[in-house]
């Protein structure tokens, strides 16, 4: 296993990939059913439901007008499948963004972890983020 030390704490070599389409981050009733818009939709999204939310996070094109979002995030993925025993993954992205001023949104699934960052810090996070992974 390749490592890289980052703030103390050791993580696989990653391989990043930056996904082609922009992305929103909508909220919507918490009370409502999941929106069909959201279900048809053949591209990125999660959704999150909590007692006190619904978040989802969709291709911009699939947002319809009307629901609150906030668009203009473009994703990075951490190219995986990842073990649950890995330590340190997202927390060595972040804190690499963090010195560099980059505000994230962080979503993880089963296989892997995604780091939404504002369109306008893409380039910014690429060079900063490619001084320690391999990113595409």
């Amino acid at each position: 296993m390749i490592c890289n030390q980052q703030g103390g704490i050791y993580v696989e070599k990653l391989s990043l990939k930056v996904l082609p389409k922009r992305l929103a981050v909508c909220s919507v009733d918490k009370d409502r059913p999941i929106p069909k818009w959201v279900l048809e939709s053949r591209d990125f999204y999660s959704i999150t439901r909590t007692r006190n939310e619904l978040s989802i996070v969709s291709a911009e094109e699939s947002v319809p007008v009307g629901v609150k979002s906030e668009k203009g995030w473009a994703a990075i993925e951490v190219e995986g499948p990842l073990g649950f025993d890995l330590i340190g993954i997202v927390s060595s992205l972040t804190t690499v963004l963090a010195e560099n001023e980059i505000s994230v949104f962080v979503l993880s699934t089963y296989n892997t972890d995604y780091i939404l960052i504002k369109e306008e810090n893409l380039k910014t996070a690429k060079t900063v983020l490619s001084k320690f992974y391999l990113v595409s």
